[in-house]
């Protein structure tokens, strides 16, 4: 299932939003004859087809390759450029590919020449909030200087707003946004958080949404997309899952897309039960001393079932296929 997107500006901003419509037209490669001349991309478009319902995203990353491919071949012939801020927000859901994208694009500016380094530089409020006054600014400091030639991702970074007028959060913003403007063009600053979070974060500071001219808005995935998500882990580790339960999965994951949970953690909880699924059928193929490699290798529906909660758990009785 591919992911729509559309494209507006608002006060000077690039919002790119994605969407769960369907779409039927696959995703665009450059020609095969321009292939060699455009090998910055070649390499990431190897990571992006593994990258589950994100064709937009893929296309968005071409369509920043190609804005920035133009600009090198407008400065060569001395026509006029303006330089352009790259600083992000990501706002969405957790595991929803947020930092992947933030990895992706730390590599796409690196092999284009923006980033000397290239590094992601993955932080929290921790990271830069200090616990007495003078330490936030200083620890602030440092980790944009870790980050200097490459990316800085900060998740949850709603999290600084909060706490009230003597928490140390609105300094950790403070010494950022001077940090912004101290190195402009040193660093790609990303901030990442749940969409209403993210909106109530740049309400605090009316310096911040002017300083971060493109908003990338992550939705949750549909039940189908994270099945797929699912059987790629499994197929990492050498494991695949029988059809009776490759569809109580998709039940399952159904019934949480349903849900419309707040803060449904997509991703994550795949990974979660993937792990737990592999871990009941341990405990099944010692029961039935069975270790050949089919059976080493199959995943099935008895080794899946949930309760309410946000993670499956592991099943008490046994489940014919």
């Amino acid at each position: 299932m591919m992911r729509e997107a559309y494209t507006f500006t608002k006060k000077s901003q690039i919002n790119v939003v994605f969407n769960q419509k369907p779409q039927k037209t696959p995703p665009v490669h450059f020609p095969i004859e321009e292939r060699v001349a455009h090998e910055p991309l070649e390499k990431l478009e190897h990571q992006l087809d593994r990258l589950v319902g994100m064709d937009q995203v893929k296309l968005m990353v071409r369509e920043l390759y190609a804005w920035l491919y133009v600009y090198r071949k407008r400065q060569e012939v001395q026509l006029k450029v303006k330089k352009q801020s790259f600083h992000m927000l990501f706002k969405g859901n957790p595991g929803t590919g947020k930092t992947t994208v933030a990895r992706l694009l730390s590599h796409l500016f690196h092999e284009m020449e923006i980033l000397p380094k290239g590094q992601l530089i993955e932080a929290e409020r921790a990271d830069l909030v200090g616990e007495y006054i003078g330490q936030t600014a200083q620890k602030t400091r440092e980790l944009v200087k870790r980050a200097l030639g490459g990316v800085l991702f900060i998740d949850e970074a709603y999290s600084l707003s909060r706490g009230g007028e003597k928490d140390f959060g609105k300094e950790a913003i403070d010494t950022l946004v001077k940090q912004m403007e101290d190195h402009k063009d040193e660093f790609v600053l990303i901030l990442a958080g749940y969409s209403d979070e993210m909106d109530e974060f740049l309400r605090m500071n009316p310096g911040l949404p002017s300083r971060f001219p493109i908003i990338m808005s992550f939705p949750d995935y549909s039940g189908v997309e994270l099945l797929d998500i699912a059987k790629q882990m499994l197929d990492d580790r050498e494991y695949t899952m029988t059809v009776e339960a490759q569809k109580k999965f998709l039940r399952l994951l159904q019934r949480k897309v349903q849900a419309q949970e707040p803060h449904f953690s997509n991703g994550r909880f795949v990974r979660n039960a993937v792990e737990k699924m592999i871990r009941q059928q341990a405990v099944r193929l010692v029961k039935e001393n069975s270790f050949d490699r089919d059976a080493l290798m199959t995943i099935r529906a008895c080794d899946l079932m949930a309760d309410d909660s946000d993670h499956p758990i592991i099943s008490q009785m046994g489940e014919g296929e």
